[in-house]
């Protein structure tokens, strides 16, 4: 199992929506809306560094409101 967070940067407003719809995506694990320099950061789950790509290029940065998103990989130490 590959995990990510992904930090996610919203048009102003959208951050509430933007949390609503990433909800619904299959291998999202997490969404919590968050103040700071990002809007919203969301916990992906998938079976292969490849799964998790297209998770992140071609279902969360296709969501409307979304402006920039910065994913982190987890790693255990």
């Amino acid at each position: 199992m590959v995990q990510a967070y992904i930090l996610i940067q919203t048009e102003v407003g959208k951050a509430r929506d933007v949390a609503t719809t990433i909800k619904e995506i299959d291998g999202v694990a997490q969404v919590e809306a968050v103040t700071g320099p990002y809007d919203v950061i969301v916990l992906t789950e998938a079976r292969t560094v490849d799964e998790l790509g297209k998770l992140v290029v071609s279902r969360v940065q296709t969501v409307q409101g979304i402006t920039r998103t910065l994913t982190c990989s987890v790693v255990h130490l």
